[in-house]
Parts: structure tokens; C-alpha cells; sequence
């Protein structure tokens, strides 16, 4: 178990909460920070999920993984994990909807739980339907898993480059000043060692972290903290 705590000035004025997971809330450590973030005990709080970066990945969705994730019953704890509530939030509906309708229910929700999948994705839908705008005067806490961790950084690395984007690059959200690189090790991911995550640091312009998905980054009032119960690396 391993825990680091540093501190940027460049989000400290958004007051964001984030927990940026691998692979969801699946230890006890990742837990107890997410328990540290909210604002009330687990079980009383509103959780809105976002599977929209699924359906742009061809391995995850759309199909049986999207459903898996939405009704709490994948291999990634986060919509499982005892809310008071949970509904859906669909990303690429919301350009078609009166934002009077679903901005006072993002504003009332207490978490946010954003899927994995297509990071690039994740981010052209989050800017597109408002949500990216949104973010910041948000009080409801962030918790995101792979893509949906990687989508606040600012660019993702041409690695991870799947959907590609109308303009082309790897820039995401840009909402925390590091990026990601996640399920460090994974038995399914052979291009996912921390020997690959070194080569990815070294050409992407901001400081890296890899992490496995027994990790996760939690992010409060401009301070980073690495909470862990595996392996991870600190890429400057």
C-alpha cells in the first residue's frame, strides 16, 4: 500500500474532487477515499452514471458491457457500491434535450460515475453536450474509471488514440495538469507494462502517471494523492 501527496495550483480555483481509478472502487483503499470525498455517508448519496465513453470503444461497447456497467453488474465496482440512487446520464442525448431539463439534476447529484471505453471519445461528447463547461462548478464528486479518468487530462498520449476526433490530436478535457496511463501490468494488456508507460511519458508534454487497477488518484483543493494498494510510477 502506498500513498503520495502533491499539490497544483493550476486547478486549486475549480474546487474539483476527483477519484481517478483504473479500473473502479474495487479495494478498501480506493474506497476510503472515496468515502473521504463525499460529503455525506455513501448509502444518502445521488449518483448519476455516464457509460457514453463505451460505445466509442469496440470492445467494450455498445452492447452487454454498457448494460453490465449501468445496472451495477460489471467486474468494476462503482455503480454497485450502495448508492441511495443512481440514473443515467447519456452524454450524446443531452445536444438534443433543453438544458433546464438536465442541468438542475446534474447540479442536485451528489457522485458522478463515468465509465470507461473511448477517452477521445468521452471528451468530444463531454464538450459538445455542455457537461465539460459544467464540470468545474460542480459539487457533486467525480469518480472515474480508465477512460473516464484519462478524459481530464490534458491530452491522453497517441497510444491510447482509438476514435479519433474531427481535429485529430490527442487532447482531452484538460481539467487536471497530469495524465494517465492505466491497468499498468493487466494480463489482458501486453502493450500496458511500465516500460511502455516510460516510452508514453517521454513524448507526452505534461507529467505522467501510470498506474495499475489496484490504484487511483484523488484529487481535492489542488492536491493530488496517489492511493494504492499495487504498483504505480510518478512520470515528471
Amino acid at each position: 500500500m502506498s500513498n503520495e501527496s502533491v499539490k497544483s495550483n493550476n486547478y486549486e480555483r475549480k474546487g474539483l474532487r476527483l477519484l481517478l481509478t483504473s479500473a473502479g472502487v474495487n479495494n478498501e483503499t480506493i474506497r476510503r477515499a472515496l468515502d473521504d470525498l463525499l460529503s455525506k455517508p455513501l448509502g444518502e448519496c445521488r449518483a448519476l452514471c455516464i457509460p457514453t465513453a463505451m460505445y466509442g470503444h469496440p470492445v467494450v461497447g455498445p452492447g452487454v458491457k454498457t448494460w453490465e456497467f449501468i445496472s451495477g453488474n460489471s467486474e468494476n465496482p462503482m455503480v454497485e457500491l450502495g448508492w441511495k440512487s443512481v440514473g443515467i446520464l447519456e452524454l450524446t442525448a443531452l445536444p438534443s434535450i433543453n438544458q433546464e431539463v438536465w442541468k438542475p439534476l446534474v447540479q442536485d447529484a451528489d457522485v458522478l460515475l463515468v465509465s470507461g471505453g473511448d477517452a477521445l471519445y468521452l471528451s468530444y461528447w463531454m464538450k459538445k453536450s455542455g457537461m465539460a463547461e459544467l464540470l468545474p462548478s460542480l459539487k457533486a464528486v467525480y469518480v472515474g474509471m480508465s477512460a473516464g479518468s484519462m478524459v481530464m487530462s490534458p491530452n491522453i498520449g497517441e497510444e491510447f488514440i482509438g476514435w479519433t476526433p474531427p481535429q485529430g490530436r490527442d487532447e482531452a478535457l484538460g481539467l487536471v495538469d497530469f495524465s494517465l496511463f492505466p491497468h499498468v501490468d493487466h494480463e489482458m494488456l501486453p502493450g500496458n507494462t511500465m516500460s511502455h508507460a516510460k516510452i508514453w511519458a517521454s513524448k507526452i508534454p505534461s507529467t505522467g502517471y501510470a498506474i495499475d487497477d489496484q490504484t487511483a488518484i484523488k484529487v481535492v483543493n489542488g492536491h493530488i494523492e496517489v492511493v494504492s494498494e499495487g504498483n504505480w510510477r510518478l512520470f515528471n
